[in-house]
């Protein structure tokens, strides 16, 4: 194995003279496979600062080591009057990924990207997600460590001092006249005094992935129920109104784990009071109880920004912004004491009753929606800076309230940004074109964050059926009723085909609970782009964990083509044979969804489960011919034990009928989960 120094010398370390600027930058592997450089002094707070990120050395430790595909002299850093700018190579034929949680398209090679919460992005929708982090198809990645807006320019614009600058050509005579000939870099600019720069060496895309992960403090792990299925009521419902939904839900045999009460639950919102509605829920403590007796976890709304008059604007006054939203006032969370009233406020309100999680709202909008680029906060920062980084602050201010409860969390956020993987939240949207959805599905596990493919409304029986057969192969299935008070049983002639996808999002809750405990230990992302797999640019399939392979219907569609990596793959529901290293040609009834299983898996399900924490003996369907093989994770379900080792992971195998466990990592020496398991075939 190569040592630290010697795989330094490997790098050539450098010293970067950079124009307009005295001193010098210096590359330092702080962790291993990762290199960081810095020049000029950065703005605080950086973006693994505003999250608390700190990055998961031993876990980082276990990957394999790498070289870069160039020398680590040839990224240059220069400074003009206005702008920090940083330009890497690029190959011929190099892909790029990532570049924030974008609605359109895989490979960013020939665009330019601006980076803002509030920015429109290609596909016409914001940027949730602006992370400024690309993954290279040659098995490294860049981070651009800052909380300011940013540009790139991904293999556009030409500097007229390149040595390797394309020749001219005449458009009037020349065919191969290219109104866009490709630059050979990625130019990247920050308007700042200075920035940090990142480079994660992979040796494969995916590993580059899983090192910016362990760098960023590892993938979120949500509490078990969070996993389940995820309901939310109309804005207005009351208490009563509530526990008749969720009781219709267990009459029907439809799962259920989280219900979500929306604007109503207050008693004033858009600005809110973040405080009970007297007339909708007079004894919020016995309703979250009743939820609890039953299994349920609730889930707040909440429009950041605070009602005049309120109890928290009472205790927050002299720590608002200079702006405000909708009228209400914009809490400094940057600032330790703020943050300290808010996190006392929502514990004795909300914690100390039950209360298991939020959802986020209003963090990702535009300068005429939010505050103005130039309002001020109290800690020093701008109201461009704020904007970039108020939703990764809002999930670090919750994410630490729940920790000195000593109890995992799970919400929904509306905006985020880079550093933020560790921070238990999804990303949801306004937005809602079908493939958009799947695109930033894959999109988000390249920008380092997760996304709730939710489900609202539909305008016939097979968009309600192929939106929910899509939610509930998401890292996080909801269905968002708070305007349209949808309920699963909505369109009656299909509701036993949306029972069915809901019943298998339940049984899959044990193997989508070792992918997410995989997105913690390791890096990788519950979804797994194509690209990472194998070098594919497909933005409507995906692996979800190791095993299976989703290609989701979209309405109108009779029949799509599905790409099989390599080995051999099956359909779930039948076990037939559907093909290995090829694309094949579908065409699935309603009721049937499209989904493969790799030859050799045995998948941990819970048949016929309606909350994701039943305890039943765990059914390993196994594909194809064995012995075969099932990743396992398990843990309390609850706490913060499994940061102390309190976990098993290892796999279960089948061989010759017998089936055995290995610990792999980990403290507890044996699952408690009974297996049996069944082979399917046609």
């Amino acid at each position: 194995m190569a040592t630290r120094s010697h795989m330094l010398l490997a790098l050539s370390l450098f010293v970067t003279h950079v124009s307009n600027q005295s001193g010098a930058s210096r590359w330092e592997e702080r962790n291993p496979g990762v290199w960081t450089t810095e020049f000029g002094r950065h703005d605080t707070p950086t973006l693994t600062e505003a999250s608390g990120s700190t990055p998961l050395k031993g876990q980082i430790e276990k990957l394999p080591r790498a070289e870069l595909p160039f020398k680590i002299n040839e990224v240059k850093l220069t400074k003009t009057r206005d702008y920090c700018v940083v330009s890497v190579p690029l190959k011929p034929g190099e892909k790029i990924f990532g570049l924030g949680m974008q609605m359109s398209g895989i490979n960013r090679r020939g665009g330019v990207y601006h980076l803002q919460v509030d920015h429109f992005a290609e596909g016409h929708d914001r940027l949730h997600a602006p992370t400024p982090m690309y993954i290279s198809s040659l098995g490294y990645a860049v981070f651009l460590n800052t909380s300011r807006p940013i540009n790139f320019y991904v293999g556009v614009g030409n500097r007229r001092t390149d040595p390797k600058i394309p020749a001219f050509k005449d458009r009037n005579t020349d065919r191969n006249w290219d109104a866009q000939p490709d630059s050979g870099q990625v130019e990247a600019s920050v308007q700042a005094p200075g920035l940090e720069i990142t480079i994660l060496a992979g040796p494969t895309a995916m590993q580059a992935l899983q090192r910016y992960n362990l760098f960023c403090g590892g993938g979120a792990m949500p509490p078990l129920w969070a996993v389940g299925f995820w309901h939310r009521t109309p804005s207005l419902a009351t208490s009563s109104q509530v526990s008749q939904e969720v009781d219709e839900f267990a009459k029907r045999g439809f799962p259920l784990d989280v219900i979500g009460l929306e604007p109503g639950w207050q008693s004033r919102s858009y600005p809110g009071s973040m405080e009970w509605s007297p007339e909708r829920f007079p004894n919020p403590k016995q309703f979250v109880s009743s939820m609890a007796e039953k299994g349920i976890h609730v889930n707040l709304w909440e429009n950041p920004y605070v009602a005049p008059g309120s109890s928290l604007f009472k205790k927050l006054e002299s720590r608002f912004g200079s702006h405000t939203v909708w009228l209400g006032a914009v809490p400094d969370v940057f600032d330790d004491k703020a943050s300290k009233s808010i996190r006392d406020f929502h514990t004795d309100k909300h914690l100390n009753i039950g209360v298991s999680g939020y959802k986020i709202d209003e963090v990702d909008g535009f300068d005429f929606w939010l505050w103005p680029d130039h309002a001020t906060f109290p800690s020093g920062l701008d109201g461009l800076q704020m904007r970039q980084i108020y939703g990764v602050l809002w999930q670090k201010l919750i994410d630490n309230m729940y920790r000195q409860k000593g109890q995992r969390t799970f919400g929904l956020v509306r905006g985020s940004n880079g550093a933020a993987s560790r921070l238990p939240f999804a990303i949801y949207s306004d937005t809602y074109d079908h493939h958009q959805y799947i695109t930033a599905l894959i999109n988000s596990s390249l920008a380092g964050v997760t996304w709730c493919a939710e489900i609202r409304s539909a305008d016939s029986n097979e968009e309600w059926v192929r939106r929910m057969q899509s939610a509930c192969l998401s890292p996080i299935a909801q269905l968002n009723a708070w305007d349209s008070g949808k309920k699963p049983w909505s369109y009656p002639a299909v509701s036993e085909e949306i029972r069915e996808a809901m019943l298998l999002r339940e049984s899959l809750v044990p193997y989508l609970y070792t992918a997410f405990a995989q997105y913690r230990l390791s890096g990788i992302p519950p979804v797994r782009p194509m690209c990472l797999i194998d070098g594919g640019v497909e933005s409507d399939q995906y692996m979800l964990g190791d095993n299976l392979l989703f290609a989701p219907m979209f309405v109108g569609a009779k029949t799509r083509t599905v790409r099989l990596p390599a080995g051999k793959w099956y359909d779930y529901s039948s076990g037939k044979f559907a093909g290995s290293s090829q694309t094949i040609t579908i065409a699935p009834s309603l009721s049937e969804i499209p989904l493969y299983v790799r030859g050799g898996a045995a998948i941990p399900t819970i048949p016929g489960a309606l909350r994701a924490d039943s305890i039943k003996p765990c059914l390993l369907r196994c594909y194809g011919e064995g012995p075969y093989v099932a990743p396992i994770y398990e843990d309390d379900g609850i706490s913060f034990g499994f940061e102390q080792g309190h976990y098993f992971l290892g796999t279960a195998r089948i061989n010759k009928g017998k089936i055995t466990t290995k610990l792999e990592d980990g403290l507890r020496p044996n699952v408690m989960t009974k297996f049996e398991y069944v082979v399917i075939a046609p």
